[in-house]
């Protein structure tokens, strides 16, 4: 992947064609994929997959984006699954996808780790889920700590999943057939292991604190996440950063910006973050670091960057970042490490990853004020804790 990086910094601004057309080996063996699998191109294509989701309750639904490969993030597969049939719909082809997206609302989706997914579909395709059975919560409820996709479908059918594609470039056509395989068995297992994880949670007792917690995850994907540009530059290891190195930290953030989206390709292609950090200690210090891979334009440029910052005025540099909230009392201590000791004994019982059960973060929140549980627990997780829903 390094290597790969370093070549793709060099490459500025080339944009590659792309077509809309997948090709597949005919002789491709789609490791224990279904009976009958297509690739949806056209609109007569996505005419028939809507027959086939119409009368069906679940759909198992996947995706796959190109963030590891270019700037602006999209939606470049979507694999659907429902009974004896696996498809890929190529949301860069030249197809209306609109009747797809109502017909998925009326479903139940089943999603391995439904935030990413839910929340690229929302912003590609405006899909608003109706109802979701995760398997990821599913599994965790159940208290299964290896709940990979791959540590699933190994655990409950005894088939190994090839690797290899996850990054991969999904915008790349034709896909080669190993991206093909590889995005099948994503979404080919998730309805039989649905029926499973179901199963186990109806006979432990858990569906209701099942579906509490895919609720809550719904509500989530559906708020919006907001980038603070104006601190989107602190990244992790800024706060070590005062002064001078601060303002040149943050000019280099925003000229790597400009240089990636001017390339089209993710920032960290550019220079990575702990890059940007020695560099900017480094010209705070009087040094001019350096980049091979870098063109003379774009060293030049990085250069400027670093420079006007070093000229900024002192009032011109950024502030540390104030802290958030008040700093804990004694009294918030004791009752965070009383919630601690309530959620690992629980966390035992109940045979669950403490985490799970609660966050650090939301003990030490509902340390300040009890009647935060609901907004950042579900029922099931405060009644573990013993206190108000």
């Amino acid at each position: 992947m390094k290597n790969d990086e370093a070549r793709m910094t060099n490459d500025e601004g080339s944009i590659h064609a792309r077509t809309s057309n997948f090709v597949i080996d005919s002789s491709l063996g789609i490791r224990h994929s279904s009976l009958s699998r297509e690739l949806i191109v056209t609109g007569v294509q996505l005419t028939k997959l809507l027959e086939n989701i119409e009368p069906v309750e679940r759909v198992a639904v996947d995706t796959e984006a190109d963030s590891l490969h270019c700037y602006h993030e999209k939606l470049c597969l979507l694999q659907i699954s429902v009974p004896e049939k696996d498809v890929l719909v190529d949301p860069l082809a030249n197809v209306d996808l609109a009747s797809l997206r109502e017909a998925l609302e009326k479903k139940e989706i089943v999603l391995h780790g439904a935030d990413f997914d839910l929340r690229l579909l929302r912003r590609s395709l405006n899909f608003k889920a109706r109802k979701i059975f995760d398997t990821v919560i599913a599994a965790r409820l159940l208290g299964i700590r290896e709940f990979s996709l791959a540590a699933l479908v190994e655990r409950f059918f005894g088939v190994t999943l090839t690797k290899g594609s996850q990054k991969a470039n999904w915008a790349r056509r034709p896909l080669p057939s190993r991206m093909v395989e590889y995005a099948i068995n994503d979404t080919h297992y998730l309805l039989p292991l649905a029926e499973k994880l179901e199963r186990q949670l109806r006979e432990r007792d858990r569906l209701e604190w099942f579906r509490q917690s895919c609720q809550r995850a719904l509500e989530q994907t559906a708020v919006e996440r907001v980038r603070d540009l104006g601190d989107a530059w602190r990244i992790s290891g800024a706060g070590t950063l005062r002064g001078p190195a601060a303002a040149v930290l943050r000019a280099l953030w925003q000229w790597r910006e400009k240089e990636a989206e001017a390339a089209d390709r993710p920032p960290f292609h550019i220079l990575q973050n702990h890059e940007l950090l020695e560099a900017a200690e480094s010209f705070a210090k009087g040094g001019t670091p350096d980049f091979s891979h870098f063109s003379a334009r774009r060293r030049g440029a990085f250069r400027e960057a670093a420079e006007h910052a070093l000229k900024l005025p002192e009032d011109a540099w950024p502030l540390p970042r104030p802290r958030l909230g008040t700093r804990p009392t004694a009294e918030m201590k004791q009752r965070t490490e009383e919630l601690r000791r309530r959620r690992d004994h629980g966390a035992t019982r109940l045979e669950l990853d403490p985490a799970f059960v609660a966050p650090r973060a939301a003990l030490e929140a509902l340390a300040t004020n009890e009647k935060n549980g609901a907004a950042l627990l579900v029922p099931w997780q405060c009644e573990v804790l013993g206190i108000p829903a």
